[in-house]
């Protein structure tokens, strides 16, 4: 076998066939560590380019085009692909000036099958519960996990389960996870109390939880910084600007390039930026205490998919973090709905939290954190669909407390020549 989990606080071993999340000696993390001797010698910049544009599986996929620093040792077979991944690193000049960069990409997750990056994570999960021979998964959810849980449980012949809180639920995300065909239970609680509720459920009834506690997920979002260093000629960023929730991507994130540097993929660590909302920020808290205190937070954001006040994954954030010596911030509701109404007004188009990115972008570069010439790599987690309501409401100004500042307006005509004439006369597109 090529992999192991291994406790990120003990060292201690098991092995990848067990169904486990943390460790069984001191409570850990569980990190899934490949044997880097032997990916030396397997892997190289070569050996992935040539994987580019392949029509089979499973290297069609961008999660399994690196698939030995992935799941080495799992049976194609197995395998559960949509495929996912090969989403597109955008560049636009309006977006580049109004952050202040001189190189600005946005990779896109949104543009995965189910929406959001929760699908390269959930590729390895789901795949992983196959090989262990588990029939039922489950998730608490925001809701992209969800979406992502229940298409890839029918996709791969499993039975899904998703916990919601009873409320502040987008709709477009509850949609997909009831139309994939997930049992779906609402509970009267948060996100942070349901993510306790499906660990306790999983282990009295024996069913594989796939948040991103579980280390095979985070194996799978690895793929999104080693596609962004392959789009990018495996020639590194300064920086990785990303949102923060319940910290897997981020902690993924720091893993892949870590591991990439070591393999000598790519010739220096970008730091990385985690950007929390500020009614969900208990990592900037504790970052502004150089770590030293945790608290957990009562989340309240606009941005729904990062509304977490207590991240499973703190330590493996601050651990990515140390490693490529990265920085946290926060953005209140307004930057991020004004962000998101620039993206969109690009044809690009995200949900609320992906716009964290192009915000938190901006403010590191006003405070002289990002510099003016750097190069970075934004990340943007989910489709503009996810969260129509949203948006919406932010062009029509009704979201409390938000004023806005790019308001692309609904007008109203009566079905005459005349009503339409004195419309088109006074209105301006807001495209840049």
């Amino acid at each position: 076998m090529h992999s192991i989990l291994q406790c990120m606080d003990c060292g201690q071993h098991y092995p990848v066939d067990r169904m486990m999340y943390t460790c069984e000696h001191c409570g850990g993390l569980l990190d899934v560590q490949h044997d880097m001797d032997w990916l030396r010698k397997t892997v190289s910049r070569e050996f992935f380019d040539k994987r580019l544009g392949s029509l089979d599986a499973p290297y069609n996929s961008g999660v399994w085009r690196y698939k030995e620093m992935v799941y080495p040792d799992v049976p194609d077979e197995l395998i559960v692909s949509r495929p996912e991944g090969n989403t597109p690193l955008y560049s636009q000049p309006s977006l580049t000036a109004w952050a202040g960069v001189g190189k600005l990409y946005l990779k896109h997750e949104g543009e995965n099958p189910t929406g959001s990056f929760k699908d390269r994570g959930m590729t390895g999960g789901v795949t992983h519960a196959r090989a262990l021979g588990i029939k039922r998964v489950a998730c608490a959810s925001t809701g992209n996990t969800s979406a992502s849980l229940a298409a890839y449980a029918a996709f791969g012949g499993l039975n899904g389960i998703v916990f919601f809180q009873n409320k502040q639920i987008a709709l477009g995300k509850l949609a997909q996870a009831i139309a994939y065909g997930a049992i779906g239970i609402q509970i009267n609680a948060d996100f942070d109390r349901n993510i306790q509720l499906v660990r306790e459920v999983g282990e009295k009834f024996g069913i594989y939880i796939l948040n991103s506690i579980n280390p095979f997920r985070l194996e799978g979002q690895k793929s999104i910084m080693f596609e962004a260093m392959q789009q990018l000629r495996w020639k590194a960023p300064d920086w990785i600007v990303c949102p923060g929730g319940n910290l897997g991507n981020s902690s993924a994130f720091g893993k892949a390039l870590y591991e990439m540097h070591a393999l000598g993929l790519i010739d220096k660590l970008p730091s990385i930026a985690i950007i929390q909302a500020e009614g969900a920020n208990p990592l900037y808290r504790s970052y502004e205490s150089h770590f030293e205190h945790f608290e957990p937070v009562h989340a309240e954001t606009v941005a729904t998919a990062i509304k977490i006040g207590n991240p499973v994954n703190f330590k493996k954030a601050v651990r990515a973090l140390r490693w490529t010596e990265g920085t946290v911030e926060q953005v209140d509701d307004q930057e991020i709905m004004d962000a998101k109404a620039l993206i969109d007004r690009t044809g690009i188009g995200c949900e609320p939290a992906s716009a964290c990115s192009l915000a938190g972008v901006q403010k590191l570069v006003k405070q002289g954190v990002i510099k003016p010439h750097e190069t970075v790599v934004g990340i943007l987690t989910g489709h503009v669909l996810k969260d129509p309501e949203a948006t919406i409401d932010y062009h029509n100004g009704k979201l409390e407390g938000i004023v806005a500042n790019y308001p692309n307006r609904l007008y109203q005509s009566e079905p005459t020549i005349e009503s339409l004439s004195r419309i088109l006369e006074q209105a301006q597109s807001p495209v840049q």
